[in-house]
C-alpha cells in the first residue's frame, strides 16, 4: 500500500490526511474520497488504494477534524452495542456538508500543489455521510470537480439548507448517485427529489438504486457489506472517473 500521512491546514484547524498513490511514476488524475460516519479506519484504506490502483491520486481527509482525537472505530463494536448515536454523535456534529465544503478548498490548494497529481478537474466520491458532502464539494466547487459520486448517500435532498440537491444548479460535474433500495436514509421520494432537481438544473447525471442492497453496502467492515453491490459500485466509480478525468 502506497499511503502517505499529512495534515492539511483548513480555515477551522489541522486536518489529519492520508494520501494513496499508484506503483511507478506519475502525474495521476486526482480524486477526493469522503469517507463515512465511522470515520477513519483500515478499510477506508483498503478503498483508497484500491482506487489508486486504478490509476489514481487519493486524498482521504478526516473530516472529524474538529472534534479532536478518536477510534479507530469498529463498526462492529458500536453495532452491537445499544446506542449507536451516543458512540459516534458527537463525531456527526463535528461537522456538516457546508463545513466539509468548505474544507475542500484547503483540499484543492493541497492537491494543485502536488506533482504527482495531474493538473486541473478532480474527482470526488463519498459514502453514507461522505455522498452528501461529496455532492456539496461539487457543487461549492463547480470549476474544480469534473466528476462527483455518492453511494448510499443519506439526506440528499431534504428541507435543510446544507441539502445537497439545493447546489444542483451550480454544479458542472459528471455525477453518479447510487443508492440503496432499503435504505431510510434515502427513501424513493428523495431520491426522486434529488433526480428532478439534477434534471432540472441539466446536469450530467445517473441515478440508480441499487436492490436488495442495505445503507452501508460498500463498506467490507459493515454487517451488511453486499459483495456484488460493492463490486458493482467500484466498476460504476472508476468508469466515471475514466469517463472524465482522463
Amino acid at each position: 500500500m502506497r499511503q502517505e500521512k499529512l495534515t492539511i491546514e483548513t480555515a477551522d484547524g489541522l486536518c489529519p490526511a492520508y494520501f494513496f498513490t499508484p506503483t511507478g511514476e506519475g502525474a495521476w488524475p486526482g480524486v477526493v474520497f469522503c469517507m463515512d460516519g465511522f470515520g477513519i479506519r483500515p478499510t477506508l484504506f483498503q478503498m483508497a488504494q484500491r482506487m489508486a490502483d486504478n490509476g489514481y491520486a487519493v486524498l482521504l481527509p478526516d473530516l472529524y477534524y474538529r472534534a479532536g482525537p478518536y477510534g479507530p472505530l469498529v463498526p462492529a463494536d458500536v453495532f452491537a452495542g445499544s446506542d449507536i448515536m451516543g458512540a459516534i454523535g458527537y463525531l456527526f456534529a463535528s461537522t456538516d456538508n457546508h463545513r466539509a465544503a468548505q474544507d475542500a478548498k484547503a483540499f484543492i490548494t493541497w492537491l494543485d500543489a502536488r506533482s504527482d497529481v495531474a493538473s486541473g478537474r478532480y474527482g470526488v466520491t463519498g459514502y453514507c455521510m461522505g455522498g452528501g458532502i461529496a455532492l456539496s464539494i461539487a457543487g461549492t466547487w463547480p470549476d474544480r470537480f469534473a466528476a462527483a459520486a455518492s453511494f448510499h448517500g443519506g439526506n440528499l435532498a431534504t428541507d435543510a439548507d446544507t441539502s445537497p440537491h439545493l447546489l444542483a444548479s451550480s454544479m458542472k460535474a459528471r455525477v453518479y448517485i447510487a443508492g440503496a433500495d432499503k435504505d431510510d436514509w434515502y427513501p424513493p421520494e428523495m431520491a426522486e427529489r434529488l433526480e428532478r432537481s439534477l434534471t432540472d438544473a441539466g446536469v450530467d447525471h445517473r441515478c440508480e438504486i441499487y436492490s436488495d442492497a442495505l445503507h452501508g453496502f460498500t463498506m467490507a467492515d459493515f454487517p451488511v457489506f453486499d459483495e456484488a453491490a460493492a463490486e458493482r459500485h467500484w466498476r460504476e466509480l472508476i468508469a466515471l472517473f475514466d469517463g472524465s478525468l482522463r
